[in-house]
């Protein structure tokens, strides 16, 4: 074997990752695309989880298990988050997250819409590549929501492209890559082509925020904090993140731009109407960019939530690059040798799956590897403890939890990286969907694969009468709301949209 092919590179990367002598898993496209409207976040009497954690709450609450963004990335425990804000000019909200209907809006049930794409992806993380379609119009929420509670199941979904707004080619195409120099030297490049035919403005904000983990009564040795620092070599702006577990991360930006710090903390004031436990929340950066409320983010640059705001006009048809890079090492000069680092990995890549998709045509080669890259993608940090989800944690839940959902699973415990069946429409664990994908991961990452097989089995997941964990909804795997006469059993999550009629019964 010649070690210096580019072939081997990410077999190199494996083998390490085997024979745990480098951690190439502790950084990855981990963040989920929804974290509101599951079963994780509702603590309802009736479980109705779609409402009782929506899109509009996202902005200003805080999460309680996991965290999303758009083309994100976060550590193995999800700790530390980086993902990708955008502002056009006129939407209500900076988009922070994927939007769609929810299961009971959507005249088929949950629908993301939005238009987002996985280009590609090595098992190591080493590459990574997204994008997506950011209309320049102002985006049409309530119109799709209207539209789709309007139409019956007969009719078809009401999706972003029937609203027109791409006409012209009037949207933006946001591309994110991410090039890893070492499993804790993470650079990446944001590329933003505008394909309408006259100059326009967009507003680029990186974001950079720790998962809140002290709201919940966890015992921490310290609090984590983000604060700006003297810039290196070569760099518009860099900043420090220390957390008491993941320990120190540099993050560096070449281009000059606004840094704008806050706490990642409820805006209770918005929500419910009770005053704000800390002057400065979640939501801030929607009011500093869109409302130019610059008492929404805290002057002495420091927090547990940061974002870096450009401004970019950008010509018809021109391309604007932004580049970052995040590291566990302060670097004198970050973007040193970011050239290098991305070509190598992109011809890293290219080899590798030139090397185990052989014998295929050009279009057969093209369409399995972004299918893997979409597998990939999948990977999502997953956390659910059951026995404290039940129980509540400073608030008691209602006493209808108690004999509710997923009560006969108090053993459960996740906090893992989990395959998961989609990073929108289905961010939870599902150990069907699990299993089918394990099957073609297998092909890019075999230990990955089977590592997922054995969680599955492991005591946290397993139940003590030997029955693994069916999905999210109902580990059970029963919904007594779909039972005719106890005769049949369905599928179906609580909260489905799908009138029973339509409802695909198994026999018991």
């Amino acid at each position: 074997m010649n070690d210096n092919l580019p072939t081997e590179a990410e077999r190199r990367r494996l083998e390490a990752q085997h024979n745990e002598h480098e951690n190439w898993r502790l950084w990855g496209p981990y963040l989920a695309e929804r974290a509101w409207g599951t079963v994780r976040e509702d603590y309802s009497a009736k479980g109705t989880a779609w409402e009782y954690f929506d899109h509009d709450q996202a902005c200003s609450r805080v999460y309680r298990w996991n965290e999303d963004g758009m083309g994100g990335i976060c550590d193995d425990e999800q700790r530390l988050c980086l993902a990708l804000a955008l502002w056009n000019g006129k939407d209500p909200i900076l988009k922070e997250r994927a939007f769609g209907v929810t299961g009971n809006q959507g005249n088929h049930g949950e629908d993301v819409k939005e238009h987002y794409f996985y280009l590609d992806a090595t098992p190591s993380h080493s590459y990574l590549r997204y994008l997506y379609k950011y209309p320049q119009s102002e985006y049409p929420y309530r119109q799709l929501v209207a539209e789709n509670q309007r139409r019956t199941r007969h009719e078809p979904s009401y999706n972003l492209l029937d609203t027109g707004i791409f006409a012209d080619n009037c949207y933006w195409d946001v591309e994110m890559r991410y090039a890893k120099a070492a499993v804790d030297e993470i650079h990446l490049r944001i590329s933003i082509t505008n394909r309408a035919a006259t100059p326009a403005t967009l507003h680029v904000l990186p974001t950079l925020w720790f998962r809140n983990t002290w709201a919940w009564g966890d015992k921490i040795n310290a609090h984590p904090r983000i604060t700006a620092e003297a810039k290196s070599v070569g760099c518009g702006w860099s900043i420090t993140a220390h957390h008491p577990s993941l320990g120190n991360y540099w993050l560096y930006g070449e281009q000059q731009a606004e840094l704008l710090f806050t706490e990642n903390e409820t805006n209770t004031e918005r929500l419910w109407e009770t005053t704000n436990p800390a002057p400065y929340v979640k939501d801030a950066f929607h009011r500093r960019v869109i409302s130019g409320d610059t008492g929404a983010v805290n002057p002495s640059q420091t927090g547990t939530k940061f974002a870096a705001w450009n401004i970019l006009t950008i010509a018809a048809g021109a391309t604007a690059e932004l580049r970052l890079v995040l590291t566990a090492r302060h670097l004198d000069r970050p973007f040193g040798s970011s050239d290098a680092v991305f070509a190598a990995r992109e011809s890293e890549a290219e080899a590798y799956y030139r090397s185990i998709l052989t014998h295929t045509s050009a279009e057969d080669y093209a369409i399995a590897r972004q299918a893997l890259a979409g597998m990939i993608w999948n990977k999502q940090y997953y956390h659910y403890d059951v026995a404290r989800w039940l129980d509540g944690d400073l608030i008691p839940p209602p006493a209808q939890r108690n004999r509710g959902r997923n009560h006969l699973w108090r053993h459960l415990k996740a906090a893992d990286v989990v395959s998961m069946p989609d990073t929108w429409e289905y961010p939870w664990f599902a150990s069907w969907d699990l299993a089918y994908q394990c099957s073609v991961l297998a092909l890019v990452d075999v230990d990955f694969a089977k590592n997922q097989i054995d969680l599955m089995l492991k005591e946290r997941y397993l139940h003590p009468k030997g029955q693994i964990a069916a999905y999210e909804w109902s580990f059970e795997d029963v919904n007594p709301r779909y039972l005719p006469r106890g005769r049949s059993r369905c599928f179906a999550p609580n909260g489905c949209s799908v009138v029973r009629e339509t409802c695909i019964f198994l026999s018991a």
